[in-house]
């Protein structure tokens, strides 16, 4: 299994008027994971997109347990637990306040696509060898 973590600072527009972070930025709170766990591998979107692989979400789950708040350091935990099947691939994500409590958990499930023909492809080459050494 493959698990990488990093902080954000929730900033005052993240909030809504109860002070709490308003739903929809859970998503993005899970890009952000996502991306940063890609790039502890020493891979960007940034560059398979310049490779001509591109990742849509096709699927988002998500269970809200407890608010986060302004001014809260929230760490983002995103782990893969299964080698990526076919085209697809699912991050498990959880997210925790300074106390460690566990505020939201979830899945973001994307595809592979190539980026010209936008058809399904499978799963890189360069991804499956990073991430091999994990499973």
């Amino acid at each position: 299994m493959f698990t990488h973590s990093t902080q954000i600072r929730v900033h005052y527009a993240l909030t809504d008027q109860m002070g709490f972070v308003y739903h929809g930025h859970f998503a993005q709170f899970y890009e952000i994971g996502r991306t940063e766990a890609l790039r502890s591998l020493g891979l960007t979107y940034k560059s398979m997109e310049s490779e001509g692989v591109i990742m849509p979400v096709i699927d988002l789950h998500t269970r809200f347990l407890r608010p986060a708040k302004y001014d809260d350091l929230i760490t983002v935990t995103t782990s893969l637990k299964e080698v990526p099947e076919n085209s697809r691939i699912t991050f498990h994500g959880e997210i925790f306040n300074e106390e460690g409590e566990l505020l939201n958990k979830g899945t973001v499930t994307l595809l592979f696509l190539d980026a010209k023909s936008m058809k399904r492809c499978p799963l890189p080459d360069r991804i499956a060898e990073l991430i091999q050494g994990y499973f």
